[in-house]
């Protein structure tokens, strides 16, 4: 009893630094750089739970050869295969929804211009959930600023935390339901593979020897 006693406020310190780690990974939204090849396409993909919101920006770059202007496509799909943004031509855009699926949302990109140029890269800036919100207009509608701000973004990120962890734990379940039936269908493949082995066996037996007593050998 000891031991855990004086091992408790480190576990809290740690699980107490873990959120505000994750929370602030949650705040934090980081821009992408994506080499698009001269032909075929560039895929990122982000598994997202559903009723998310999630806000993205991209911009084609020209740093080795400014004067080349190609342009880019870009399709965005669910989970499902339905296409939520699709732009052809482009070099800047952006594309918002919110997620009414949970799975993998995939976002492609490629060259569509017959001038392909070289050294191409796309800047994708990929925001969900809370990294969406416009925290400023949040804050000029509810009239808070400073800590409470920050209090206030730490507190919708540890929500989001939670939600990210009962949905975790509900994949979970399905994980272990669908692991249990396999292994229940596997046991059962295996006593009838048994079963046959066994009466193959049997019939075998009895077929050699009405064999033998046929031939008089027994």
């Amino acid at each position: 009893m000891a031991a855990v006693a004086a091992t408790s406020p480190a576990l809290t310190l740690a699980v107490a630094a873990a959120v505000i780690a994750a929370a602030c990974l949650l705040l934090c939204a980081e821009a992408v750089w994506l080499d698009l090849p001269q032909s075929g396409t560039k895929c990122v993909s982000e598994e997202i739970q559903s009723n998310v919101v999630v806000l993205a920006d991209y911009a084609l770059m020209y740093e080795s050869h400014p004067s080349s202007h190609p342009t880019i496509a870009v399709k965005v799909t669910s989970p499902y295969g339905n296409t939520l943004h699709h732009n052809e031509n482009a070099t800047v855009g952006q594309f918002a929804f919110t997620t009414s699926e949970a799975g993998n949302y995939l976002a492609c990109f490629w060259i569509d211009s017959a001038e392909k140029g070289s050294g191409i890269s796309i800047n994708l800036d990929w925001k969900i959930g809370i990294a969406a919100k416009d925290w400023d207009v949040i804050a000029k509608k509810e009239k808070i600023e400073g800590v409470e701000l920050e209090l206030r973004k730490l507190e919708v990120a540890v929500q989001s935390i939670h939600q990210n962890m009962i949905y975790l734990k509900a994949r979970e379940a399905e994980m272990r339901t669908v692991s249990e039936k396999t292994n229940a269908r596997v046991a059962w493949f295996s006593i009838l593979s048994l079963s046959v082995c066994i009466v193959v066996s049997i019939l075998q037996l009895w077929h050699l020897q009405g064999y033998f007593q046929k031939k008089k050998l027994i």
